[in-house]
């Protein structure tokens, strides 16, 4: 029987020994017990908290997922401007954490998978929504709907895109950045291209 309060505590120690295991092995490779060793807990636990291990890689995704959010909503602010919230949406998604080896390896191999297994689909498509909602949200503050509608969509893509190139070159932390700056870049010429 766990210990009482242990629950966060092992439910995180668990999904980042699954993002180490992925990291390490691919999403196929991972098993419940590779993911048991690196996180120093038995096996049955996993399935105590998650129910086995398709319930533990949706945590997974889940808490990468909510690592964004949290990166985005430590920045982001009530008088901050529509541009600069901008800023901060792109910086979120080459975040230090965003660029990390286990971390990027993890997010490949669960974007591979998701074209097969309809939960990870979902979760992908939460991601993208997000994405391109908090893209949109701020773009119609400075240009017509129509218009932010589609800033939005290229702009998502350029990130998208910029991120997947700088992981797939095995970039370096400098790299990461100038994609980072890119992107802006590239969301301010949208920004002088359609605003108002």
């Amino acid at each position: 029987m766990p210990k009482v309060g242990m629950e966060p505590v092992r439910r995180e120690q668990l999904i980042k020994a699954t993002i180490e295991s992925v990291a390490e092995l691919g999403l196929q490779g991972t098993t419940i017990n590779s993911i048991s060793k690196k996180a120093g807990l038995s096996s049955g636990i996993i399935s105590h908290y998650f129910g086995g291990k398709q319930g533990l890689i949706e945590a997974t995704v889940r808490y990468l997922l909510s690592n964004l959010k949290v990166e985005l909503m430590a920045k982001a602010g009530p008088n901050t401007s529509p541009e600069q919230r901008l800023m901060y949406i792109v910086e979120a998604n080459f975040a230090l954490v965003q660029q990390r080896k286990d971390t990027t390896r993890t997010w490949l191999s669960f974007w591979a998978q998701s074209m097969h297994d309809p939960e990870l689909h979902r979760l992908q498509n939460v991601n993208s929504n997000r994405l391109y909602s908090n893209l949109a949200s701020s773009f119609r503050q400075l240009m017509s709907v129509e218009n932010a509608k589609r800033a939005a969509q290229l702009s998502a893509a350029m990130i998208d895109g910029l991120w997947l190139r700088a992981v797939l070159s095995q970039s370096d932390t400098d790299q990461f950045k100038h994609s980072e700056e890119l992107a802006k870049d590239y969301v301010r010429s949208l920004i002088s291209q359609y605003g108002a």
